[in-house]
Order: C-alpha cells, then structure tokens, then sequence
C-alpha cells in the first residue's frame, strides 16, 4: 500500500442513506460536540481518579476508574458514527477544547468538589445529548438517535451514582 493510500479522508463524504444533506451536516455538528464532551469528560474523570485522597479513597478510586472506563469505550463508536454521516471525526485537543462544554480541572480537587462538578459535566452533557437526539430524531436518522440515547442513559446513571455520594 502506498502512503498517499494511507492518508486520512479530511473531506465530506456523499452519503445517501435517506438523510438529507443539510441534516446531516447538523447531526454530525451535534455528534462532533458529544464526541469532544465525552473524550473531554473521560480525560477529567481519569484525572480525579489518579488524584483521589481521603477518607473515601478507595470507593472514588473505583467509581471514577468505571466511570472513565465506560467514556473510553464510547469513544470510537462515537467517532465512527461522525464518520458514516461522511464528515471528518475532530482527533486532536485543540479541536475537542472548541467542541466541548466541559471545564478543564487539573484533577486534584476535594473530594466533594470533584462530585460535584462531575454531577455538573454528566448533566450538561445529558441535556446536550438530548438536543442532538431530537436533532438526528427530526432527521429520520434513527442509528444516531439510538447511539445517543444509550450514551445518555450512561450519563444519567453516573449522575444518580455520583449524587449517592454527596451529603
């Protein structure tokens, strides 16, 4: 195989799956964030969970541990999705820094502070995903609508879990 062979595919693809063009655009748009939050979301919680002390040391160590786990495996399905729209998945830190709504933390935030502002980031990214749900809902794409629906049941069920923690 030659190197040009091997070059990543920055332009749009023509897909014609039933979705109209300018709808896809915008679901990809939509998805491009939830990638960017959940790649941003798992970088934190990876982040708290390296830095976690205290009293509740251990139960934080492994909660934040599943919790980053379960973000890294979204993490390509996510992409692969911007991709079969026919648009280019964002792939580097400067690109997620623009899409995301996630504040940057250093991770080495107390105990109640790191919960809460993980209850905080899980939410928001919720009430994002949900846009984009009804976005792709509108525009008969329902594989992106399924992606994002069971990626928001797992954002709802950090914040439950997350929560349980607080006072």
């Amino acid at each position: 195989m030659s190197a040009q062979a091997l070059q990543a595919k920055a332009h749009v693809e023509n897909v014609k799956t039933g979705i109209q063009n300018a709808d896809r655009k915008a679901v990809a748009d939509g998805v491009a964030r939830a990638l960017a939050d959940t790649y941003a979301l798992y970088v934190k919680t990876q982040g708290f969970h390296w830095n976690v002390v205290g009293a509740h040391f251990y139960g934080l160590h492994k909660l934040t541990e599943a919790q980053y786990e379960e973000l890294g495996g979204a993490i390509d399905g996510i992409a692969e999705r911007i991709r079969a729209l026919g648009y280019p998945a964002p792939a580097s830190f400067g690109q997620f820094a623009k899409l995301t709504q996630i504040e940057d933390a250093d991770g080495t935030q107390a105990g109640e502070i790191m919960i809460k502002a993980l209850v905080a980031d899980h939410e928001a990214v919720a009430r994002s995903f949900r846009e984009t749900i009804d976005l792709a809902d509108g525009a008969g794409d329902a594989a992106t609508a399924d992606l994002l629906t069971s990626r928001l049941h797992e954002h709802e069920k950090a914040v439950w879990m997350l929560r349980a923690l607080l006072d």
